[in-house]
């Protein structure tokens, strides 16, 4: 039996703005029976790098905020930390880039931001999860800690996983700094020094500083390397790869393992919101913002997080492609957009491993919020 996925557009009245329109669509989807009375509720975003634009927009955050306070509970803001370094990879730096992106106290209708795994990312706990790839799992201790989740993820492509939405926004986006390395740790690319011309590109852009040139050829220190990709989508000669085959299904299959670990404590006690606009070729941890593949579709909200991703992915293949953008293939309506970024990436897999360990399940009724006309009330 398939689960159910709320969705709005992006239509507004008069009657009731997109704000407005996205507290109608949580409590539709069920947040009064997540969230009770004194539980202090983390509310799980990704605040954007320094410099990247296409994150969720704060107005947007706060009004979920003040839904959340309608049912007794209390919400703080959170992420972890990052494994590059950024502007996110201490607490401090992390903090200081959500204020200056527009998650602060004051706007945030008194939510504080908590990094979930602390000053340098080491604040963890272990959870067991006895599966496939991963024994225990190492997520950040205030997520562990909180009595409730609310997932709120920006959906759009991303370099290892194909896109990115409720699946990550968990999984990679909960763990500390030990548990991203852990994800990312059978990630390491190789160098054709026969076509590297030596660009310098893959140094340029290195988060972990792991790259440099030696005789005007590019080479890894893999114990520096922490397995992002971000070369790969750089080299301009195709001469940094993986073998794809291997290593992005067991990359897949950890962080679905990882988003066990983070819901394993939160049975009935999860919300997951996917914002499908400004939809990105690449992740929203790069310093930039790139022209979105689509057109602003909406936003989605279920408890189900296997569904809210199928019915995202979904959303997203069937729209016409954006031209200016880097996505060159599988323009129309119905052919995958995902697919078309990266090719050597099998998103479904983790949407059929995250089945397959019971997280939720691959179908799905969409349910669409209607939008509100001068002639329908605000209860209907």
């Amino acid at each position: 039996m398939g689960a159910d996925v709320f969705f709005m557009d992006l239509v507004a009245t008069s009657r009731e703005n997109l704000p407005e329109k996205l507290s109608r669509l949580v409590k539709k989807a069920g947040i009064k029976h997540i969230l009770s009375p004194k539980d202090l509720a983390a509310v799980k975003i990704h605040f954007g790098e320094k410099g990247n634009t296409a994150f969720i927009r704060p107005i947007y955050i706060r009004q979920l905020i003040q839904t959340i306070r309608q049912t007794k509970a209390t919400p703080f803001l959170t992420d972890a930390n990052t494994l590059y370094v950024g502007t996110r990879s201490d607490a401090v730096s992390h903090i200081k880039t959500a204020i200056e992106n527009g998650f602060s106290y004051s706007s945030m209708d008194g939510a504080p931001v908590i990094i979930a795994d602390g000053l340098f990312g080491k604040s963890e706990t272990p959870v067991q999860v006895d599966l496939k790839q991963c024994k225990n799992v190492y997520i950040g201790s205030e997520i562990v800690n909180a009595n409730a989740l609310v997932s709120v993820a920006h959906f759009k492509g991303h370099e290892l996983s194909g896109f990115g939405g409720t699946l990550k926004n968990l999984g990679m986006g909960c763990a500390s700094r030990r548990g991203k390395l852990d994800q990312h740790s059978n990630v390491s690319p190789k160098i054709k020094r026969k076509t590297c011309i030596g660009c310098a590109q893959c140094v340029e852009h290195c988060p972990g500083g792991a790259i440099y040139l030696e005789e005007k050829k590019a080479f890894i220190n893999k114990d520096l390397c922490i397995g992002c990709a971000e070369c790969i989508v750089r080299c301009p000669t195709q001469s940094i790869n993986i073998n794809w085959n291997q290593s992005v299904p067991v990359f897949l299959e950890k962080m679905m393992e990882y988003t066990a670990g983070v819901l394993k404590n939160k049975t009935g006690k999860a919300l997951f919101v996917n914002f499908i606009t400004d939809i990105a070729p690449k992740c929203d941890c790069l310093p930039y913002s790139e022209s979105p593949i689509c057109s602003d579709i909406g936003v989605v909200a279920s408890c189900d997080p296997v569904a809210i991703d199928q019915a995202s992915a979904d959303l997203v293949n069937g729209q016409m492609a954006l031209p200016g953008s880097i996505l060159t293939t599988n323009l129309n309506p119905g052919e995958d957009k995902f697919k078309g970024l990266y090719p050597y990436v099998d998103w479904e897999h983790q949407l059929d491993y995250a089945e397959k360990i019971g997280l939720g399940t691959r179908q799905y009724t969409l349910r669409r919020i209607k939008t509100l006309s001068y002639k329908t009330s605000q209860g209907h």
